[in-house]
C-alpha cells in the first residue's frame, strides 16, 4: 500500500480504535486497484436528535487517476449505522464496487458508437 490515508471524525469524539478499523479496510482496497493515490475518510455524526438513534455517516474519497471515486454512504433506515462499525463497512463496501467499476471503465473502454 503506497498511498495516504487521512481519517477525519465530526461532531464525534475520535476513536483510534475506529481509525485503524478505517485504515485495515483502505489497504484491502489496494488489491482492487493498484493506482491509488489517496484515500479520504469523514466519520460524522450529523443529526443529534435525542428520541432517534445517532446514525453514522461516511464519506469515502479515492483518488485514483482520471476521476476521483466518491462515497457518500448515508445512515440505514434500519438504525444499523448507528455503530460506526457497520457504517465504516458499508461505505467501504460501497467504495469497493465503485473502484471495481472504475478499474473496468479504464480497461475496456466502451467503443464508440458510429452513426
Amino acid at each position: 500500500m503506497a498511498f495516504s490515508i487521512e481519517v477525519r471524525f465530526r461532531d464525534m469524539v475520535s476513536s483510534p480504535a475506529l481509525e485503524q478499523f478505517v485504515r485495515r479496510w483502505a489497504a484491502k482496497l489496494s488489491r482492487v486497484h493498484d493506482r491509488i493515490t489517496h484515500c479520504e475518510v469523514v466519520i460524522d455524526r450529523p443529526h443529534q436528535h435525542q428520541r432517534q438513534g445517532q446514525r453514522v455517516h461516511v464519506r469515502v474519497t479515492l483518488g485514483v487517476p482520471g476521476a476521483d471515486v466518491v462515497v457518500s454512504h448515508d445512515q440505514a433506515l434500519d438504525g444499523a449505522h448507528e455503530d460506526a462499525y457497520v457504517a465504516v463497512r458499508d461505505a467501504f463496501r460501497a467504495a469497493r464496487r465503485q473502484l471495481e467499476q472504475h478499474a473496468r471503465s479504464l480497461r475496456d473502454p466502451e467503443p464508440e458508437v458510429v452513426w
